[in-house]
């Protein structure tokens, strides 16, 4: 409690965040939260689990005690999951204030998310696109006198790429005061933040850590040299060696997109379990693939393994994706499938991380006898979803306990990957 009271905040608020497991600050806390409370822009650049999302949340929650109104705060940030990860932390921090707050996301209904709004919670955390159709097609609440602007994974959307993300945040930007506080928050300083330094008018702060290790310590990385054709085995056979062996365990896939997704895990629209499910899980398990986006700062507790169905084409994609394991001071294990064609990506992924990733072993023998299952187990699923034409695949509560129905839904929805440098008109956000 007292590393977080040298900080500058106030004991109750220390003692709520020693109370929910923040024994003391981490650098990015350390260095930022000072800063912030001084009412100073912020621009924080950290590894993935390294507590970002409280070293905004805690400065936003002391502020607020000084001064209750709603909206007071807006968090933007690109995925859904991580919009209820961050109103999880401020709830759980901004209980003794009794915080209102509203996650404004797509696939909810936009009736009831507008008549929340339009009651003032203090914090409104929100996706770009949701809260952009909201502002233009509702006056049944307003962002004028809005205290804190938050950007949580900056870069991400910063550098979208696509149009109509640009175009929602400007709505948004246009639609908040000037005179504001902005705090961006990211695990890569890219060009377009570096670019953002000299527009900062509010006396900024800018933090980015020191180390150059990008993934941390407590993180077993492996790699698994498969060919092309049969890597779909491979997989299978690694999902059903950790159930196995260790049947608690939970695993996140990461595929390179949509459709691969799909159809690893079933053939949308059939109500039998195929793929990976079929192959090698018997009972109701705690994993799930997720496309690349999926990817950013997602927190789920106690995941055990990662596993890179594809090798990342960029260092900072595999650093966020295997960051998803060994958070908070835990071991876990990501394993990355290799083909002969992505020895050049491993090579850049070493040279960026300064590690060199250790071979996995397993027995061919063993893929081979589940080889023509998969393979055709596979291509059905191919043909159900191309005849379909399934735009998403649901999950129901798997970033909570197996069972718990109040857990939000896992969606995980067809995106563009496609980066590019946004134009530098709407950098004018400070």
């Amino acid at each position: 409690m007292a590393g977080f009271r040298a900080l500058g905040l106030a004991p109750w608020l220390a003692e709520q965040a020693r109370h929910v497991g923040l024994a003391r600050p981490t650098p990015v806390q350390a260095a930022c939260i000072p800063a912030a409370l001084q009412g100073r822009d912020c621009l924080g650049c950290a590894k993935t689990g390294s507590g970002k999302t409280a070293a905004f949340v805690l400065p936003v929650l002391q502020a607020l005690s000084e001064d209750p109104y709603g909206i007071f705060c807006l968090v933007l940030t690109p995925t859904r999951e991580l919009a209820y990860q961050i109103a999880e932390q401020f709830r759980v921090l901004g209980k003794p204030l009794g915080l209102k707050d509203c996650v404004v996301v797509g696939g909810l209904d936009m009736v009831a998310q507008a008549l929340e709004l339009s009651r003032k919670p203090h914090v409104v955390i929100a996706t770009p696109g949701r809260l952009a159709d909201h502002l233009r097609s509702s006056n049944t609440f307003s962002l004028k006198k809005l205290k804190f602007l938050i950007l949580d994974e900056a870069d991400r959307l910063l550098e979208q790429g696509c149009a109509d993300f640009t175009a929602d945040l400007e709505v948004i930007l246009e639609a908040v005061p000037a005179r504001r506080q902005t705090l961006l928050f990211s695990a890569t300083l890219t060009d377009t933040l570096k670019e953002l330094k000299s527009l900062a008018a509010n006396r900024p702060f800018f933090w980015e850590a020191a180390s150059e290790v990008r993934t941390v310590e407590e993180l077993d990385q492996r790699y698994l040299l498969v060919p092309e054709a049969v890597k779909d085995a491979y997989l299978v056979h690694l999902v059903q060696t950790f159930q196995d062996e260790h049947e608690d365990w939970s695993i996140i896939i990461f595929t390179k997109t949509c459709n691969c997704m799909r159809s690893l895990i079933w053939g949308s629209g059939r109500k039998q379990r195929t793929g990976i499910q079929s192959a090698c899980i018997k009972t109701a398990f705690p994993h799930f693939c997720s496309p690349p986006l999926c990817c950013r700062g997602l927190d789920i507790p106690a995941v055990q393994v990662v596993i890179n169905h594809n090798t990342p084409g960029l260092p900072k994609i595999y650093i966020h994706r295997v960051g998803r394991t060994a958070r908070a001071g835990r071991k876990g294990m990501a394993i990355t499938l290799v083909t002969q064609y992505d020895i050049h990506l491993v090579h850049a992924i070493e040279e960026e991380i300064k590690l060199k990733l250790q071979e996995f072993s397993v027995e061919e023998k063993f893929v081979l006898d589940i080889l023509t299952q998969v393979n055709v187990t596979r291509r059905e699923c191919e043909i159900v979803s191309v005849q379909t034409g399934s735009p998403c695949v649901r999950r129901t509560g798997e970033l909570g306990q197996r069972g718990d129905s109040s857990q939000p839904d896992v969606w995980l929805w067809p995106c563009s990957f496609a980066l590019e440098h946004i134009t530098k008109s709407w950098c004018s956000f400070f």
